[in-house]
């Protein structure tokens, strides 16, 4: 005779068996998305003033009297400087931290801003766009590192696409 043995399961796992169950994620860690959402509003600023130089352009051209040539490199050295200031930024962020490196980013882009906003001529506007190029490419390299390292990685990825979306909610605000 042959004795059949009945395993008695449990709740827990009559649930865990079912096809319904889906297993819940964890909820988005309110302090890491508060540090991706500063440090990624350097990012705004940066959007900012691409949509605004595209309109101001025509004032500037007019008022201070300067060729298309000086209105492009004028336009383009943001770019171009933002690369000092990305290769800049992983050795400052070593040697001080992630977020006083982003502290300098922010003192440097209000720096250059504060340079354009008072340029009387042609080569004060274009020191202020060198210093905020820079002040750009130390944000723009340093805020998805720090928001990466801070990040849960659940969440990693949505955090650190935020220093994008910011960009262009930037231009859309510019």
């Amino acid at each position: 005779m042959e004795k059949t043995h009945e395993i008695d399961e449990s709740p827990q796992l009559k649930l865990a068996s079912s096809s319904s169950f889906r297993p819940r994620n964890p909820p988005l860690n309110k302090y890491a998305l508060a540090c991706a959402v500063l440090a990624s509003t350097n990012s705004i600023l940066l959007g900012y003033d691409i949509g605004v130089m595209s309109g101001a352009v025509l004032y500037i051209k007019d008022n201070l009297k300067i060729s298309s040539t000086q209105v492009e490199i004028l336009v383009g050295s943001l770019n171009v400087c933002s690369l000092i200031g990305s290769f800049a930024a992983g050795a400052t962020s070593d040697r001080i931290g992630r977020r006083y490196t982003i502290v300098v980013a922010a003192a440097t882009f209000l720096l250059g801003a504060l340079l354009m906003g008072l340029a009387p001529s042609y080569p004060f506007l274009m020191a202020g766009r060198v210093v905020a190029g820079i002040g750009v490419g130390y944000s723009l390299m340093i805020a998805p590192v720090y928001t990466a390292e801070i990040s849960p990685a659940m969440t990693r990825g949505f955090l650190t696409s935020l220093p994008e979306v910011f960009i262009n909610i930037g231009i859309l605000l510019g």
